[in-house]
């Protein structure tokens, strides 16, 4: 295993309250949310009216000729890597076919390109008198967002896609940071997309009863992780990407680092197909395999991105498994809910948090959890209700939870 650090030096954002990584981030920290009503499909028949929308122009990144091939997320997932790699100053246009054999692509997707095949078979049962892509099956499928990045910077690395839920983006840049460890690749384009605010996807989430339906006309005030009076989460949609290389490579490049990749846990409560096991044990244990990865310990964390998706059981489990990773730590740590102002982005959901602490770590700002006006009891630790403050971070646990009982975590480092 190579000793050198690996480390983030590019990020992009496409977020529900902010264009672009430093629009993302000034909204968190001004607590400014992104949920509105839905715009994509008529809702007004579903218990739930509201989501986490980006508004924003595909034809930017695609062209007319091949817009009706792709899905809704391909463009989103180019912008915010276009935003990484000029961040990260690099220009894969300015490569040679060697070098370009030395990127990689490593995305998280819970969705994929759900949007686009609902399109092409609606047209297909619907509507005989259209023609649907001819690219309805390739285009359909969750890789093709890994795909699309590869052919449009003739990258030549690998080039995949994991899906594991709202896990996905966590585990996609824990699995680039041990490639890039192995040594077997140079550069790794990783990060999250997810665009799944459509009407099957949004009926699914009502029939399920786990997303919010009683603040239609306040949808600002729909996302309240450990509030007392949440009663589900936010669906959203957008893309965080990032440019992750070993620090020796930066250093050649003169490139800017964020942080270090310091750690990844991932583990299974192999307990059920959407509920967490109450005793938060798993959760806890992949907290603490990623705390030893990084060699640090439940001291030496200053922040902590919680998972924090608004609904009763998760957030009450999520702060048990806390307790149990850090211990006596857990009262004295502050951490805080992206989810509160973005909604939940499904498989882009990690990597909107690892965005978000990434520039707190750079701006010293750790940003609030919203719409926190009246805690759960249940819920008792520092999740920085309503207004951000100022903190050095050295470093920053990022958690996540998934349908499946799937529980993944990073843990970032100051350089």
């Amino acid at each position: 295993m190579n000793e050198s650090r690996i480390v983030i030096t590019g990020i992009g954002a496409l977020s529900p309250n902010g264009i672009g990584r430093e629009s993302y981030f000034t909204a968190l920290v001004d607590g400014r949310s992104g949920i509105r009503n839905i715009t994509q499909f008529d809702a007004t028949s579903l218990p739930c009216r509201i989501a986490g929308e980006i508004d924003f122009d595909p034809m930017a990144w695609v062209d007319s000729k091949n817009i009706r091939h792709v899905a809704r997320v391909v463009p989103m997932a180019l912008a915010a890597t276009d935003e990484a790699l000029r961040d990260a100053k690099l220009d894969p246009s300015a490569l040679d076919l060697e070098t370009k054999r030395t990127i990689g692509v490593m995305l998280g997707s819970g969705g994929g390109a759900v949007e686009f095949s609902e399109r092409m078979y609606e047209l297909w049962f619907n509507d005989a008198e259209r023609q649907a892509s001819i690219y309805s099956i390739p285009s359909g499928t969750i890789g093709t967002i890994a795909s699309e990045i590869s052919m449009a910077y003739d990258l030549h690395g690998f080039s995949h896609l994991i899906s594991t839920g709202c896990t996905s983006s966590t585990d996609a840049l824990g699995y680039a940071y041990r490639n890039l460890k192995l040594g077997v690749i140079d550069y790794v384009i990783c990060g999250g997309a997810d665009a799944t605010i459509t009407e099957a996807v949004m009926t699914g989430f009502c029939i399920m009863r786990i997303v919010s339906n009683s603040r239609n006309d306040a949808p600002e005030t729909a996302s309240r992780p450990f509030s007392k009076d949440r009663d589900g989460f936010v669906l959203a949609e957008g893309a965080w990407m990032f440019i992750m290389e070993r620090e020796e490579t930066a250093k050649a490049r003169g490139a800017r680092m964020y942080a270090e990749v310091g750690g990844y846990g991932s583990t299974c409560d192999a307990h059920h197909r959407v509920r967490m096991d109450e005793s938060g044990e798993e959760p806890a244990r992949a907290m603490q395999l990623a705390m030893k990865d990084a060699d640090v310990s439940p001291s030496d964390v200053g922040y902590l991105n919680y998972h924090g998706n608004s609904t009763n059981l998760n957030d009450r489990i999520e702060t048990r498994a806390v307790k149990l990773a850090f211990g006596k730590r857990a009262t004295a740590l502050a951490g805080s809910a992206t989810k509160s102002m973005i909604g939940h982005p499904q498989g882009a959901c990690g990597a909107a948090g690892v965005a978000a602490t990434l520039m707190a770590m750079r701006d010293g700002v750790l940003p609030p959890t919203i719409n926190l006006e009246n805690p759960d009891p249940e819920c008792d630790l520092d999740y920085i209700p309503e207004r951000g403050r100022r903190a050095r971070i050295d470093a920053a646990v990022c958690n996540t939870i998934a349908f499946g009982s799937k529980n993944s975590a990073l843990v970032l480092k100051r350089v």
